[in-house]
Order: C-alpha cells, then structure tokens, then sequence
C-alpha cells in the first residue's frame, strides 16, 4: 500500500444511490491484482474470494483493513479469510444474498490451469468445474456487470477420454451469462496496453439487460484499444515497453547484492535507483528498495550453462522463444520450455516456473519482482508466502512466483476498469432498478451445461451446490 494511504472514514454506499464509487467483488481473486487495477479506476471493492492462504496473505498484507482506496468494505457476515467459493456459497449463502442490490461488478476467472494451452490441459481437471460455482454466484448476487478473466485456452475445445469433442468452456459461459447479460468477448495481448509482456488473455464483459448498455459493451474492446495511447501517454507510459525497460533497473551487474532480509542464506538485488521511465511509474512512491529480489542460488555449473544458452540464443536469433534442439541436446536437457528474454522487446508470458525464463544479460532465472514489473505491479506491492513448490504440492500452494504469474497485470486491469465505470455511471445513474431483490425470483438459474462425467451437483440444507473435491 503507498505510503500516503489514508484510514477509510465512514461506511459503503451503494453507488446507485449516491455519488460513491460503484463496487466489486474479486471472485478467485489470487494476489490482488485485478483488484489493484479495479481500485486504481475508481471501483470500490467490496471483498475478496481466494482459497489459497498465501495469495490471501499477499491481498490482505497489500490492501488491508481500514486503507481507503486500496481497502475492501467487508461485510460483518462474511469473515475476512481466505474462503473456497463452494465453501462461501454453501456457508455463508444469505450473507451473499444480502448484497444482491449492492454488487456492481463480478469480477475475477476461475484457476485457468486446466485450460492452459502451457500445462496439459484436462476435460476433467477438479479446476474447470469451478466455473459451475462462479455461475452460481452470478445467479446469487446478480451484479449488474460481470468481468471474466482467463488463458487463451479458454476458448478451445476438450477432447473427452474417448476422443469426443466437447464444446469449449468460453462458449458455455457466454450462452449462460447472455441469457440476463449483453456480453462481448476477446483476447487481448497485455503488450498492445503497455505491459511489457505478451501475455494473450480471454476477456469477457457484460452488462445486465435492464441496464440498456448493450452498444457499449458490443464495441467495448475496440473502445478499450483505441483508449490505450491515451491512458498511457497521461503516465508518461510507452505503447510497447520492452523487458529491459521493465527490469534493467534490478540487473545485478548494475546494483550488487545484499543479504535476504525475509530468507536466511540467500542474496538478494540491492537498489540504486530507476533507469526508466517505466520503472519511475512502478517505483509508485515506494521509498526504499523493492521487495521480493531474492536470487535464486544456482551452482558454478548451472551458471556456466545458463551463458552458454544465453549466448546460444543470441546467435541463433531465437530469444524469448523456446531453445533450439541443438542447444538442448548442446547441454544435455530435456526440459523444453526454457527461453532467453529478448531485451528490446516484451516478455513472453510468464510462468509458475522460474527457471523457464532466463535473464538477457545474467545467466540466472528472474526473481519475483522481476516477473511482478513484467507484469506491471508497483514495487511497494509485497509478496506473501513461499517463493516457489513442487510436486503435489504444486496443485495445493500458490506460491509467490506462481501468484504473479496468475494475476491480471493491475496497468491492464486499470484499463478495463476505467471504460467499464465509464459506462457504468452512465448507465447506472439512468436505471436505479429499484426493483432488483424483487426480481431475483425471475428467470432460471444459471448452470454450465458441462458433459455427464464432469457434472456432479449436490444439495446441501436445500440448495444445489457442487461436490467436494479430493
């Protein structure tokens, strides 16, 4: 949280009826991320859904109780703690039902990582079903915008165990939510929003019927681009940051190093100050050092073959992209994702795995801040729990590295939010849909209609929820 962060007077308001700002809810909200951004363009949020306790440690050590901006107005009857959705919905189901005339925006997208084109992607990963629990929520709440967020393998298609073709997720959402809901869907690359990472993202906006905003929302990703040199010319901002302009700031040949303050037996990057202009836009008022610059120790060896792929990359013309066979066979290795970042131009999308990238310059893997710059966190947003996990694990934890490479990069979000507030003053302000608890009863509720074998509903005291995962 900057420095000069004020404690919050007063209580919510719902926007509609005043001159408040609108709020939100961050459904598998992670580090924060989209939250920041939503923040940053005068949304108020209104809490947080994330199950994993070290990203929830990371929301709550960056956006705590009683902030102003930055702050959520938690409701009493929800605590604040780290919450499974289909543990909130099922416990805490008239708590949400309560804030039906005060949500403006659903925001957040399920864990992507069984639709990653980056991982193997699974019909029947547990994670996909948690679309079913975000529709539900969608049914309980009824925000009157929703704003979904998810890889670009969102919108392929399975194929089932047997070899059949099941229709892609994004389709099934879209044909719910359109239902109440005008919608537009894109991906979108966060490097044409000045992000100096590629990163190809699924987006999807809606706008409750009632709400008459269904022409703005139509052309609102097309609205959104041409918004973009706008926004970023006012922060003094390129259209197309490169890696180098992200994080020579962090080089260790520029800074030094000193003991790691939060790890025993580690070094991490001293800081002598920015070298560009994006890097005094992430600096943010952030006085001392940045967080989360521990180095990873890698042995003599691994050094060594770290600058030869370096140096093979650079020769072969083939940085930020995977290695050549040549080089792999060159050092004896059968991981296939590892790529050199190119200096002069954006990141590949970052991954959970820290060494899949390697630095331009330094045979090393990047810290955590250096991920967090390449995806537009300021440096005064901490970090929270284990750097990094393995095995079984790695399905449970959401450790740091992995939490900055799920999030939503907060200049891309601060984008999206700003348009979506702009059309929900406009539109808001004209329709008080006074009527909005009186009319949870119409229509059907919302469900994904997923294949037989992924499909296991359950009712718990009355109401349909969805089975306990293993």
């Amino acid at each position: 949280m900057p420095r000069n962060e004020q404690q919050r007077v007063g209580g919510p308001k719902s926007f509609p009826r005043g001159k408040s700002a609108p709020l939100f809810v961050d459904a598998f909200a992670g580090c924060g991320g989209l939250s920041l951004g939503l923040k940053r363009a005068g949304w108020k949020g209104l809490f947080a859904i994330e199950k994993d306790s070290f990203a929830f440690d990371t929301l709550s050590a960056n956006f705590p109780p009683g902030c102003n901006r930055f702050g959520y107005d938690w409701p009493v009857a929800i605590e604040r703690r780290a919450w499974d959705i289909r543990e909130l919905l099922t416990e805490r189901r008239d708590a949400l039902i309560e804030l039906v005339d005060r949500v403006d925006l659903l925001a957040g997208g399920p864990p992507c990582q069984g639709f990653s084109h980056a991982g193997r992607r699974r019909a029947d990963d547990p994670r996909n079903r948690l679309l079913e629990a975000y529709l539900e929520l969608v049914d309980l709440l009824r925000p009157r915008f929703v704003l979904v967020e998810n890889v670009r393998g969102f919108k392929s298609d399975f194929a089932t165990p047997d070899e059949g073709i099941v229709e892609n997720f994004a389709v099934a959402l879209q044909h719910q939510l359109s239902e109440r809901y005008d919608i537009a869907s894109a991906v979108i690359r966060a490097s044409d929003f000045g992000i100096p990472q590629v990163r190809p993202r699924f987006f999807l906006v809606g706008a409750l019927r009632q709400l008459g905003a269904g022409e703005r929302i139509a052309t609102f990703f097309s609205d959104l681009e041409r918004g973009a040199g706008g926004f970023l010319s006012k922060r003094r901002l390129s259209r197309t940051p490169t890696a180098r302009d992200a994080i020579s700031d962090l080089e260790v040949l520029w800074n030094g190093t000193v003991p790691c303050t939060d790890t025993e037996g580690f070094d991490a990057i001293a800081y002598r100050g920015p070298r560009t202009s994006y890097q005094e836009v992430m600096r943010d008022g952030q006085d001392g050092p940045p967080s989360d610059t521990r180095l990873a120790r890698h042995r003599p060896d691994i050094r060594d073959r770290f600058a030869a792929i370096i140096r093979a990359c650079r020769e072969e013309g083939r940085l930020s992209v995977t290695i050549s066979a040549e080089t792999r066979k060159a050092h004896n290795l059968k991981k296939m994702a590892i790529r050199v970042l190119d200096p002069l131009n954006a990141s590949p999308t970052i991954t959970s795995l820290p060494d899949d990238l390697l630095h331009y310059a330094e045979p090393r893997t990047l810290t955590v801040r250096e991920n967090a710059r390449l995806q537009s966190f300021p440096d005064w947003f901490v970090f929270r729990g284990k750097y990094t996990t393995g095995g079984d694990l790695r399905r449970k934890e959401v450790p740091r590295f992995t939490q900055v490479a799920n999030a939503v990069p907060p200049l891309l979000a601060e984008q999206i939010g700003l348009l979506l507030r702009q059309i929900a003053i406009r539109h808001m302000r004209s329709n008080m849909m006074p009527q909005r608890v009186a009319d949870r009863t119409e229509g059907e509720p919302m469900r994904l209609k997923l294949p037989a074998e992924l499909h296991h509903p359950i009712v718990v005291n009355g109401h349909r929820s969805l089975a306990p995962l293993e």
